[in-house]
């Protein structure tokens, strides 16, 4: 396991009730409702708000790949994630998908710089050899 030898920045939240409560980030930016998923409640869910968390952080990294390749991102640059709860054998689990948009480039850099952003982002870092991901290109 790698230690954070300088801390850049540390998101806070407080949470209430579990799946059918409430979060507020410390700074109050964050303030949603929780429901769970398919419960058709006003709400979000926590796999939801990984799924938006890693595919923002994964676009980052990609600009910092497509950067150390002396290129930019298409302006319409797009990831869908998709992060799945299930059991098996009755314990919990996530997977997940990355569904990458590089309008405009193409196919083989494309797939490099998805794999490079790969090992840069800490979200996938973060899941490397705990759950099953795939990547793939749109």
């Amino acid at each position: 396991m790698t230690k954070i030898d300088t801390v850049l920045y540390t998101g806070r939240t407080h949470t209430t009730g579990g799946r059918e409560g409430f979060a507020r980030s410390d700074d109050a930016a964050l303030e949603i409702k929780l429901s769970p998923p398919g419960s058709g409640r006003p709400g979000t869910n926590p796999e939801q708000l990984f799924a938006a968390g890693w595919s923002a952080c994964f676009v980052g990294a990609m600009t910092r790949a497509a950067g150390k390749r002396q290129l930019r991102l298409p302006a319409d640059v797009a990831v869908d994630a998709e992060v799945d709860l299930g059991t098996t054998e009755g314990e919990f689990f996530l997977q997940a998908r990355l569904n990458v948009s590089l309008p405009g480039m193409d196919r083989e850099t494309a797939r490099a710089i998805i794999h490079d952003a790969h090992q840069i982002c800490p979200y996938s870092k973060a899941t490397r050899g705990n759950i099953a991901v795939e990547l793939n290109l749109a």
